[in-house]
């Protein structure tokens, strides 16, 4: 396996090179900036792996991946964690804040191993249900209709920010911030909205791609999702789906 690493600091390099050996793979080089990198990769053959920071000394490192086609799986090593909803559209297999902790390392590591497998298969069980459940040319939901005291309001999809669950009842939650009592549930949700437009990152929340203002790092390895309007509690992507979740954003 031929890997990687390109970090402005130089001892964080030589860090993250002895974690990355330590788990038995073999670095191959350490590059130190944008220019370094663009230099190096029109001159090599393209690594299985790199591990590497966002921002280095003479720029992001987004601007590599601006300027050449870079097929190589990617693990993102930063302090930063307001590049993950850009990072996460590009090669990514997973995004570590630093300091590195060596058993997330060791996390990202098994997860490349994995995708690479040859026999192994891709889709996970979300994506398998949602193929299930979401035939090709199915007819999605456009708009629904909730009640307001004696009167019907129709509220088109465009409008929704995202669909939660609280005290056995099932909401729709507009972007001009208000909430609709809705009549089923959130799996029954899932059967009527279009999987390319909408997910459902926990057993709490459908969120549509269209209103994910930020994605920040979590507690135990999850994802904490930034809405336009709602506050009432945090829309966090369950573990289980982070990495089908960075797939549906692709």
């Amino acid at each position: 396996m031929n890997i990687i690493i390109i970090e402005d600091e130089k001892p964080a390099a030589r860090l993250l090179q002895r974690k990355v050996e330590k788990l038995g793979l073999q670095v191959n080089q350490l590059l130190h900036s944008v220019e370094d990198a663009l230099e190096w990769f029109q001159n090599n053959t393209h690594p299985d792996l790199i591990f590497l920071d966002i921002q280095l000394s003479d720029g992001l490192s987004f601007e590599i991946f601006e300027t050449l086609e870079i097929k190589s799986a990617v693990i993102f090593t930063t302090a930063y964690d307001e590049y993950a909803l850009r990072a996460f559209k590009l090669n990514s297999i997973d995004y570590l804040l630093k300091p590195i902790d060596e058993d997330d390392l060791e996390v990202a590591v098994t997860k490349y191993k994995q995708r690479v497998q040859p026999q192994q298969l891709s889709l996970d069980f979300d994506m398998i249900k949602r193929m299930l459940v979401n035939p090709v040319g199915k007819e999605y939901r456009k708009r629904f209709t909730v009640k307001l005291g004696q009167q019907l309001k129709l509220i088109d999809i465009e409008e929704v920010e995202c669909f939660f669950s609280q005290d056995k009842g099932t909401y729709l939650h507009t972007l001009d911030n208000r909430d609709y009592l809705l009549d089923g549930t959130l799996e029954q949700l899932e059967t009527e909205l279009n999987p390319k437009e909408f997910y459902r990152v926990s057993r709490k929340f459908i969120v549509p791609l269209k209103t994910i203002k930020e994605i920040q790092m979590h507690s135990n390895s999850r994802l904490k999702l930034i809405l336009p309007t709602y506050k009432d509690d945090e829309v966090i992507v369950a573990r289980e789906k982070v990495s089908d979740f960075k797939e549906w954003i692709g």
